[in-house]
């Protein structure tokens, strides 16, 4: 509790003794009204004095349908009218009511604010004599080095240069596995060092690095309101001052109809009844519990590693029956590796290897990388001469003195070298020496561990169409779609074309649904702002990814994907379970209060009860765990 809720709640304890200590008085004694009123005063001001300053202040500005109106003008009432206990009781309940509340609304809030404590006060900065200066990580340049010991929080993302480590990555990701680090491995900013000293270059400055772009959201996320939130405010505002309209016209209108007829007015009795109407009325409910329901999703995605913007995003989410997915680097891990290896007769495959490698040893491509991978050895300089690459074709090499030529089929003709041709789902790399073909090898982008159970959950969780877009070949793109049970997949794309294919897929979306691109790469950016959700992975995406979409995964799992949609349904449900509980009792006890059944112990359930019920309903959307 806050020093304020704490106050609140002695206010209530004293509140609570002292009513319960003047009833005792006024059953036991004769106490004259006058009297009596005083000693009910005691409990009344001790309880609702801020509220009745508050009703105050806001008639004074000319704005005073709000609950603190309602109240005030109910416990009022019913003190004038000689109900001096339940005037008092409802003003106690309702500031019950409020502390309780606010407890709920700041448990939510912690949950949330919890990712603050991923924000580092200092970095250790390198300086140039090899000394260490504590600093403010704002004040470290990007290509600094920073130590971080064990114990400490990465304050900056950026490359190991010396020294190995497990990090504590659960802040970011939700993931409670720990991660092994070494130098040459990249690390982002809030990871917990656990075990060694790890000396980084930074790659980016603080305020761009992971975790001030974590925070930076979720402080963001509740600017951006879902559609029912801002239903319930406009609601809010003009059902309000109907309520108080109708509380007048329920005291005033019978009275003056019995009058008229040449019955009895019985004003006290019209008047109990509009001022019980008041309490019943209060929308305290909706407002409060409708909001916490979207703020308490936000945050029980948060604790899985997924990052949502907005409750609007939230929202859509929880309405998207097509996922359409980038392939390289969503689907895929966006590293190639070498899969299949088929020397021709007579030769080894460590010989075809080691040729193919040795040719592409001057080369960063990643099909030169994958190929040094797969070798698994350095080799002895001066092994290779005349290296030149072929545009658009391959490498040709003097290897151990003899001509060796590494390439794609194109480069074989052009050689006059007979080869064998291989229509497989990757990059196929053909290997000649001397003018003889040695064989060909498959590199493939390897399919991520999750993927398939990613689009395996989306099934299961109701959407209807699952789409791949890639830029590669259609070899490729229909053994990974096969592989992964895609339903459809478009291939050979450049990054104008993924657009234009979103486009087509929301031009045949119905009424009510959403359609949500999953993408990681700067090529991705413009996709990801056209869907009606954007998803980015955080790990390994790119700045403009991360900075287009609507959510994010911060440990690239897309499997991911169905628990947010999970998430979302979940907290959907929960908006409108109070929305339809709250205003079904409230109805109920309007009609029963302006019937005269219901009296001010109804309507302190119909106002504060309603709002415990819907407030501890909404808290379940904190509660977030992975379907079995």
């Amino acid at each position: 509790m806050t020093k304020k809720q704490k106050k609140t709640l002695l206010r209530v304890i004293l509140a609570l003794a002292l009513l319960l200590a003047v009833s005792l008085i006024d059953r036991l004694l004769p106490v004259p009204g006058w009297l009596a009123l005083a000693l009910y005063l005691v409990p009344y001001l001790t309880i609702g004095y801020d509220v009745l300053v508050k009703a105050g202040k806001g008639i004074r500005n000319r704005q005073p349908f709000d609950e603190c109106f309602l109240m005030a003008v109910a416990t009022i009432g019913a003190m004038a009218l000689g109900e001096y206990r339940e005037g008092v009781a409802v003003m106690l309940f309702y500031q019950i009511g409020e502390l309780f509340q606010g407890v709920a609304v700041g448990r939510s809030r912690r949950s949330i604010s919890d990712l603050m404590d991923i924000r580092p006060d200092s970095a250790n900065l390198e300086l140039e004599d090899g000394t260490f200066e504590e600093t403010d990580p704002d004040d470290v340049p990007v290509g600094s080095v920073i130590v971080v010991q064990p114990g400490e929080r990465i304050p900056i993302d950026g490359d190991i240069l010396e020294g190995s480590a497990t990090l504590d990555t659960a802040a970011l990701t939700g993931e409670s596995l720990p991660r092994e680090v070494q130098a040459g491995d990249s690390v982002l900013s809030g990871c917990i060092d656990m075990t060694g000293v790890l000396r980084i270059r930074t790659t980016k400055e603080f305020g761009a690095s992971t975790v001030s772009k974590i925070l930076d959201l979720v402080e963001n996320s509740s600017m951006k309101k879902a559609r029912m939130e801002n239903f319930i405010t406009r609601f809010a505002r003009y059902y309000t001052p109907a309520v108080c309209y109708g509380a007048l016209a329920l005291a005033i209108l019978p009275p003056v109809a019995g009058l008229l007829t040449g019955g009895a007015a019985n004003w006290g009795t019209w008047v109990y009844r509009a001022l019980t109407f008041l309490v019943i009325s209060c929308p305290c409910a909706l407002v409060i519990s409708i909001p916490l329901s979207f703020f308490g999703g936000i945050g029980g995605a948060s604790s899985q590693g997924i990052l949502v913007k907005g409750s609007n995003y939230l929202e859509a989410l929880a309405e998207t029956d097509c996922v359409v997915f980038d392939k390289t680097g969503t689907l895929t891990q966006g590293v190639f590796q070498v899969t299949e290896v088929h020397p021709a007769d007579g030769l080894s495959r460590e010989t075809l290897l080691e040729r193919a490698a040795l040719a592409e040893s001057y080369s960063n491509h990643p099909i030169s990388r994958s190929l040094k991978a797969a070798v698994g050895q350095e080799f002895t300089p001066g092994r290779v001469t005349d290296a030149e690459e072929v545009g658009g074709r391959g490498v040709t090499a003097q290897v151990d003195g003899r001509a060796v030529a590494v390439g794609n089929p194109r480069l074989m003709e052009s050689l006059h070298i007979a080869y064998t041709p291989a229509d497989a789902p990757g990059t196929v790399i053909h290997v000649a020496e001397e003018g003889r073909y040695l064989g060909y090898i498959l590199i493939s982008d390897v399919v991520k561990p999750n993927a398939k159970a990613a689009i395996a959950g989306l099934k299961a969780a109701g959407v209807t169409q699952t789409v791949m877009l890639t830029g590669d070949n259609q070899a490729t793109a229909q053994a990974v779609a096969g592989e992964l049970g895609i339903d459809q997949y478009y291939a050979q794309l450049l990054p104008g074309d993924k657009v234009e294919r979103v486009e087509a897929l929301l031009a045949r979306q119905g009424k009510g649904k959403k359609l949500a691109f999953v993408g990681d790469g700067i090529n991705d950016a413009p996709v990801l702002s056209r869907a009606d959700v954007g998803i980015a992975m955080g790990a390994l995406g790119s700045d403009a990814a991360i900075e287009a979409a609507d959510i994010v995964l911060m440990d690239d799992d897309p499997a991911k994907i169905s628990l947010a949609m999970q998430i979302a349904r979940k907290t959907l449900s929960i908006v409108y379970e109070n929305i339809v509980f709250a205003l079904a009792v409230k109805a109920l006890c309007l009609v029963l209060g302006a019937m005269g059944v219901a009296n001010m112990w109804w309507a302190v359930f119909a106002d504060v009860g309603v709002m415990v019920l819907a407030v501890l309903n909404a808290m379940r959307a904190l509660r977030q765990r992975p379907s079995p």
